[in-house]
């Protein structure tokens, strides 16, 4: 047995980023252009911090490393997911990411990045881009270099509550005023198709990828197939999102007293809302909108009491 390992999130600076993380979640951010929590984190380009127990100090790269039975001894090279919280206080890039053939052949080994979104708040009339219009990998690679941005990238309205999977192959980007939780396979890998012409503080623009986008970008496109399953029990919502050989994500929206059973070879969960207590076999912890912990192997039934929302998701 052992506690949740509760997590000290790292936070990057991004050109498209801006204050909604110290805005509505309280958080310390480095600057006014902050656009990722990196919430739970076995990255090595920011890698989360245990805060409590005997771990305390601990970078989950290092859990994952020499106590591998905390994660049920699932097998792989590095911590397989990393939860995010975006800013996008301006556009972002419209990318595309590698699958894990591919990045692992082009990045040093890297994973691939399929991912998603939930979009726990965004201005009214907001969109994103996901996908595109070209029929063949000839008319998308014609149509990049016309610059014909506004026939070939597909924009989507969205609402807060809605969920997004993202393949790897798949065209996206985040668009101005949106606030969202991505859980993903841990990479850092993007290839950029197109970022506006838009210029870094130094007056360079940022560097594209174009062949590489060609070489893993899905044409044609098609969206992803997501049967989104709601369940209620005793003192919680329970919502299925997607279960994917990556990742399965869930949200919990809890209302009293909710006893539920941890059985997987861990668990990821992150509050986006509210606040209560978590309670395990090894004692009870406060829990609040923007707590990020991790439920180990052997957790086993635990209880959430309160009034609080949380994303979670397992491997």
């Amino acid at each position: 047995m052992t506690q949740p390992l509760f997590l000290t999130p790292v936070f990057q600076e991004r050109i498209w980023g801006g204050t909604a993380l110290r805005d509505q979640f309280g958080y310390e951010i480095p600057s006014d252009h902050t656009g990722e929590c990196w919430a739970i984190s076995g990255h090595q380009n920011g890698p989360s911090v245990v805060e409590n127990g005997p771990y305390k100090g601990k970078t989950l790269i290092e859990l994952w490393d020499h106590h591998r039975e905390l994660f049920g001894g699932l097998e792989g090279k590095v911590f397989p997911l990393l939860t995010k919280i975006l800013d996008a206080n301006a556009d972002l890039s419209v990318q595309v990411h590698p699958n894990d053939e591919y990045a692992n052949i082009h990045e040093n080994g890297e994973l691939g990045k399929t991912e998603c979104w939930y979009i726990i708040d965004c201005k009214e009339g907001a969109e994103m881009i996901y996908g595109h219009n070209a029929g063949s990998k000839e008319e998308f690679a014609q149509m990049i270099e016309k610059g014909e941005w506004n026939e070939l990238l597909r924009r989507v309205a969205i609402k807060p509550g809605d969920f997004f999977y993202v393949p790897s192959g798949t065209v996206h980007a985040l668009c101005e005023g949106t606030l969202v939780l991505e859980t993903q396979q841990s990479s850092d890998t993007t290839y950029r198709v197109y970022d506006y012409d838009r210029k870094d503080q130094n007056g360079q623009t940022r560097e594209l990828h174009i062949e590489k986008s060609l070489d893993v970008s899905m044409v044609p496109h098609k969206d992803a197939n997501v049967d989104i399953k709601e369940e209620q029990r005793p003192g919680v919502m329970l919502t299925t999102f997607v279960e994917t050989e990556y990742f399965s994500v869930y949200k919990w929206d809890v209302a009293g007293a909710a006893e539920l059973t941890q059985a997987k070879p861990f668990m990821l969960a992150s509050v986006i809302a509210g606040e209560g207590t978590l309670k395990t076999a090894e004692g009870t912890f406060p829990i609040k909108k923007g707590t990020h912990f991790i439920l180990p192997s052997g957790t086993g039934q635990f209880e959430i009491s309160g009034d609080a929302s949380l994303i979670v998701s397992h491997p």
